[in-house]
C-alpha cells in the first residue's frame, strides 16, 4: 500500500527534480514507512511507501533484469497462486507487487486480467517507450493524471498533480453539481479542470506524453443467465476471499458496526485464522444518534474478539471537521467520512495498519432499498434510482444527473432491472464514494483497508444470483443473511439495515443560525446556492440532514482545496477565513 506518482515528458527532455520532489511531499502521508524514485529518459516514477508484504526486499520502483519499471499502490492477494506457476521467473522479493510486472512482461497489456487485488499499478517499458497504467476492476485503489502542453504526469491523489503544478485549483461545475445532489460526482472527469481518473479496470498507454490506447477490464461478469447459489456455495465462497484478504506481514484487525456484513466478516476471519480478531467500532457522545457500538461489542464478545471503542461527538465534530474535509480531495459529502477518519486514527493508534471492511456487501448482494423497489411490479410505479437530488432539481444545479443518465443507457440488455441497479452502483456510486471515502480516511493515518466482498470470485457468484436470492419484498442480501443465521446466530441475521450514520443533523442544527451565515458567505457556496435555501439547509438540520452536510463540507472542502485556506482551525475559523477571502 502506498502512494505513486510519475511524468512523462514530451520530447527527449528530462523531468524536473522540484516537480518530483513535490510529488513526493504532497503523497507523504500515504507512505510513511520510505521513498523511491527512478528518472530515466523522459519519465519518472516514484512511490511512497506504507510496508506491509516484504517489509525486507519490497521497496519500489522494482525493475526486471531488461529494464521495465514498476511503481504500484495496492496488494496482489493472488501473488503466491501466481509465483507458483511463473517458476522460472527471476524474482529478487517477495513482494506481491512484483507479480505484475513479469507479467506484463510476459502478457503485454493483457497482464492485469491475471490479478486478484486491489491496485493502481504504473510501468515504464523503455523498450517500447512507454507508460502503461492500470487499476483494479472496482476501482479501491485511485489513480489520476492530467495532460499539459509538455507532459503527462499521474499521482494516487489530485491534490498532488495540483501541488506540482500540474493542473490547477478550480472547479469544474458540473462536478460540483453533481457533488451537492449525489454527494459524488461521476465518470472520468473529477472536480478539478484537466485531472481525470483512470477509470476502474482501466489500462492506459501512453507515448511521448499522449494517451494513445485503453483497454477495460469489467469487474462483473455478464448478466441475464440466474446462476442460483446455496449457502454452502457462499460460505466456500466468501472464506476463501477473506483468507487471502488475510496474507499481511503487519497487525490487521476489523471496523466492526452491528450490521450483517461487518458481522459476517468477522466470523470469516475467525473462522479462517482460529484467532481473536482485533476490532474497532465507532458510536457516538451522549447517546446521541443511532449508536450500533453496544450491538458490535455484544458481536464481538459472541465471537471471542476483542472490539475497542472510539467515541465521536460535537466537540469533535467542530474542530475536526475541515481536516476530515482536507484529506478527501476527489471530495465525496458522505457524512461518514467523519466516522471512518476516526477509525483510521484509532487503527493507527492501535498498532493496526491493515483492517478489513464490509464495503461492497450491499452493491453485489442486494442490500439497498433502491434495489427492491427494481422488482416488478415495484418498478412499475417506483422511479428510477437517483432520479431527484439531495436539494431537488435547482436550475443552478444544471447537468446534475447527466453523468447517471449515461449509464442508465448503456447498461447490457441482458440485465435484469435489479442487476443494472446494482451495475450502475458499482461503476459509480462504489468507486467515487464509499472506496474513495475508505482510501482517503484511511491513508491520513497510514492506514490500509480492504474489502474482501469486493473480489472477482465473489462478484463471479454474487451477481449472477438470481434476484430473489439478493432482495425480497422485506429485506435485501437474502442468501447472506441466510449464511449468516447459521454461520453467527448471534449476529441477528433478518435484523433491518440501520446505516452507519452519524449523528450530524443534531451537531449542525444546534449552532444552525451561525453555521447558515458563515456557509453562505463562503465563495464556493455563494457561487452556487441562493441564500435563502442555505439558511433553510441548515435550520432545517435536525430533520433532514444531507442538504445541510452536503454544503458544510464543500465550504470546507473548497475553502481548502480552492482557497488554500488550512484546515488546522475549527469549522467557524475556517468558514471565516474563507468569507474574509
Amino acid at each position: 500500500m502506498c502512494g505513486i506518482a510519475g511524468i512523462m515528458m514530451r520530447g527527449a527532455r528530462a523531468p524536473q527534480a522540484p516537480a518530483v520532489e513535490r510529488l513526493l511531499a504532497a503523497l507523504a502521508h500515504r507512505g510513511p514507512d520510505g521513498n523511491g524514485t527512478v528518472v530515466r529518459d523522459n519519465v519518472a516514477l516514484l512511490q511512497t511507501r506504507l510496508a506491509i508484504v516484504d517489509l525486507a526486499t519490497g521497496d519500489q520502483p522494482m525493475f526486471t533484469p531488461r529494464g521495465t519499471a514498476l511503481v504500484a499502490n495496492g496488494e496482489i492477494y493472488n501473488n503466491p497462486e501466481l509465483r507458483a506457476v511463473m517458476r522460472d521467473t527471476p524474482f529478487v522479493s517477495r513482494s506481491d507487487c512484483e507479480v505484475p510486472l513479469f507479467l506484463y512482461e510476459t502478457d503485454g497489456l493483457g497482464f492485469a486480467e491475471r490479478l486478484r487485488g486491489m491496485y493502481a499499478i504504473a510501468i515504464h517499458d523503455p523498450a517500447a517507450r512507454r507508460l502503461v497504467l492500470a487499476r483494479d476492476p472496482f476501482g479501491i485503489k485511485p489513480l489520476y493524471y492530467a495532460i499539459t502542453d509538455d507532459a503527462f504526469a499521474f499521482a494516487s491523489e489530485p491534490q498532488a498533480l495540483i501541488a506540482s503544478g500540474f493542473a490547477r485549483a478550480a472547479i469544474n461545475p458540473r462536478a460540483r453539481n453533481e457533488l451537492l445532489q449525489l454527494k459524488f460526482s461521476t465518470g472520468a472527469e473529477t472536480i478539478f479542470p484537466g485531472i481525470w481518473r483512470v477509470l476502474p479496470g482501466e489500462t492506459l498507454v501512453v507515448e511521448d506524453g499522449q494517451i494513445v490506447a485503453r483497454r477495460q477490464q469489467a469487474a462483473l461478469p455478464p448478466g441475464g443467465a440466474d446462476m442460483p447459489g446455496t449457502v454452502a456455495q457462499l460460505e466456500t465462497t466468501l472464506l476463501d476471499s477473506v483468507a487471502v484478504h488475510l496474507r499481511s506481514d503487519v497487525p490487521y484487525g476489523l471496523f466492526l458496526s452491528g450490521g450483517i456484513d461487518s458481522a459476517s466478516v468477522l466470523a470469516l476471519m475467525r473462522r479462517a485464522t482460529g484467532q481473536r480478531v482485533q476490532a474497532i467500532t465507532c458510536g457516538w457522545a451522549d447517546g446521541a444518534g443511532v449508536d450500533e457500538t453496544a450491538e458490535a461489542r455484544r458481536l464481538a464478545t459472541a465471537m471471542g474478539a476483542d472490539c475497542h471503542r472510539v467515541e465521536m461527538g460535537p466537540a469533535d465534530f467542530w474542530a475536526l471537521a475541515p481536516r476530515i474535509a482536507a484529506s478527501i480531495d476527489d471530495p465525496t459529502a458522505d457524512a461518514a467520512v467523519l466516522p471512518t477518519w476516526m477509525l483510521g486514527r484509532a487503527a493507527r493508534a492501535q498498532g493496526l495498519k491493515v483492517t478489513l471492511c464490509g464495503e461492497g456487501a450491499d452493491e453485489l448482494f442486494g442490500g439497498y432499498s433502491r434495489y427492491r423497489k427494481r422488482r416488478a411490479p415495484l418498478s412499475w410505479i417506483s422511479r428510477k434510482p437517483r432520479s431527484m437530488g439531495v436539494f431537488g432539481d435547482p436550475a443552478g444545479l444544471a447537468g446534475w444527473r447527466d453523468g447517471i443518465a449515461a449509464l442508465e443507457t448503456n447498461t447490457m440488455p441482458d440485465r435484469s432491472a435489479v442487476q443494472a441497479a446494482q451495475a450502475i452502483d458499482i461503476a459509480a456510486w462504489l468507486p467515487n464514494d464509499l472506496l474513495t471515502k475508505l482510501d482517503r480516511c484511511l491513508m491520513a493515518h497510514g492506514v490500509e483497508g480492504r474489502t474482501p466482498f469486493l473480489d472477482p470470485v465473489v462478484a463471479n457468484f454474487a451477481f449472477r444470483l438470481p434476484d430473489a436470492q439478493k432482495v425480497g419484498w422485506r429485506f435485501g442480501k437474502h442468501l447472506l443473511r441466510d449464511w449468516l443465521a447459521g454461520a453467527f446466530p448471534a449476529a441477528g441475521a433478518y435484523a433491518r439495515k440501520k446505516g452507519f450514520k452519524p449523528p450530524v443533523g443534531a451537531w449542525m442544527q444546534a449552532r444552525s443560525g451561525e453555521l447558515g451565515s458563515l456557509v453562505a458567505s463562503q465563495p464556493g457556496i455563494a457561487a452556487c446556492m441562493p441564500t435563502d435555501m442555505i439558511r433553510g439547509a441548515f435550520a432545517n438540520a435536525a430533520a433532514e440532514s444531507q442538504p445541510a452536510w452536503s454544503l458544510l463540507f464543500y465550504a470546507l472542502w473548497h475553502s481548502h482545496h480552492v482557497l488554500g485556506i488550512s484546515a488546522e482551525g475549527d469549522i467557524a475559523a475556517t468558514l471565516a477565513d474563507a468569507g474574509r477571502g
